[in-house]
């Protein structure tokens, strides 16, 4: 059967989406313009000719990835209730599930990163549009009275950090946390970032961490 001739821009995006599941399978250390190719049935010649290089293709998938993450995000922080309602929205859905393909990619984008400085920008430029949107809406609720949080930038900075600690260690060891503590713990430093008492955190059963993780068992 002939494949359905795509436009330029849904060549793309088919490119993309299928090099971010590559990325994912094999690592962006290991990962190939044939491997792409192959799990799309085109040319290694097609792929290069929207993306000359594999750093290029690299970096271009994980900005659709994370740019992906990034509106559903700003979904999330633009709904019409509290600032507050709305930050423990995005922070419950910022805790990994299932297999955390999420997070697995942003864990390659910055260990690849290091040695990448196309990939390190792009991953950089994007970091700073999550901190930039939590810390509006910070800003936000600080201003409606809805709590006393006096820099909403560091705020911003100091949660995501925090998340993303976690989010890592969940991601890499698997067992090491239970997504439900987590969520207990994220809760509790979003109070304490926010400048809320302790008793504005939501009661949770959550189960503590196991003896798991990098020399559990």
């Amino acid at each position: 059967m002939a494949r359905v001739r795509l436009s330029v821009a849904e060549r793309r995006e088919e490119l993309l989406r299928a090099a971010v599941e590559q990325i994912e399978a094999r690592g962006v250390a290991a990962v190939r313009i044939a491997d792409v190719a192959a799990a799309l049935g085109v040319s290694n010649a097609l792929v290069l000719y929207h993306f000359s290089t594999k750093e290029k293709l690299v970096a271009a998938a994980f900005t659709y990835a994370a740019e992906a993450d990034l509106a559903h995000l700003r979904r999330l922080l633009g709904r019409r209730t509290t600032a507050l309602r709305r930050l423990r929205a995005a922070v419950r859905w910022y805790a990994p599930t299932g297999q955390a393909k999420g997070w697995r990619l942003w864990i390659e984008g910055w260990a690849a990163g290091l040695r990448e400085p196309a990939l390190r920008e792009v991953a950089g430029a994007l970091d700073q549009q999550w901190k930039a949107a939590l810390a509006q809406v910070i800003a936000e609720g600080t201003k409606a009275g809805e709590f006393p949080c006096e820099d909403p930038v560091a705020a911003a900075w100091r949660l995501t950090a925090f998340l993303d600690g976690l989010a890592v260690q969940m991601t890499s060891y698997a067992g090491s946390l239970s997504r439900a503590a987590m969520l207990e713990w994220a809760d509790a430093a979003l109070v304490r970032e926010l400048g809320l008492p302790p008793e504005e955190a939501p009661a949770s059963a959550a189960p503590r961490p196991g003896p798991t993780g990098p020399g559990g068992a």
